[in-house]
């Protein structure tokens, strides 16, 4: 049996368009391993049916590889969820004071917080009317804030 070089880009090129339609961003490497093969094939004409699997199975493995281990994207680049990162460090007005030191208040923000403009929170000092504040910390949805 013989596997011209133009059925392995055409493998390829089907792979990579089927990742377009099942974004599991794998099958994009098998892809891309069959258009190295088809390159090769066409290149050295000689390459047996089971020389051309090898190449094409170490090419797709190693792609793939080379995607997890050193080229993808590391990190969350949001924050959608974490709602420490969310807050820590957002400024507010005091719109209800606290009575003595870890009492608690309720600061209000300019823009939405999280989904809401105002949150109870507590201070390490006592905090009055019209303070401005920034939020360190959060305690489940409580918040722990300092006077600026």
């Amino acid at each position: 049996m013989l596997i011209e070089w133009w059925y392995w880009i055409v493998i390829g090129i089907s792979l990579i368009g089927l990742e377009l339609m099942v974004p599991s961003f794998t099958i994009i490497w098998f892809g891309l391993g069959a258009l190295v093969v088809g390159a090769a094939s066409s290149i050295w004409s000689g390459i047996p049916v089971a020389g051309q699997i090898a190449l094409w199975s170490v090419t797709s493995i190693g792609f793939t590889l080379l995607w997890f281990t050193y080229l993808k994207p590391k990190g969350d680049r949001t924050h959608a969820g974490m709602s420490k990162e969310g807050i820590v460090g957002e400024t507010g007005i005091i719109i209800r004071g606290t009575e003595d030191s870890y009492g608690r208040g309720i600061v209000r923000f300019r823009i939405s917080v999280l989904g809401a403009d105002e949150w109870n929170c507590y201070s390490n000092t006592v905090l009055t009317v019209g303070d401005s504040v920034r939020v360190v910390d959060i305690e489940g949805q409580i918040l722990k804030v300092t006077k600026i």
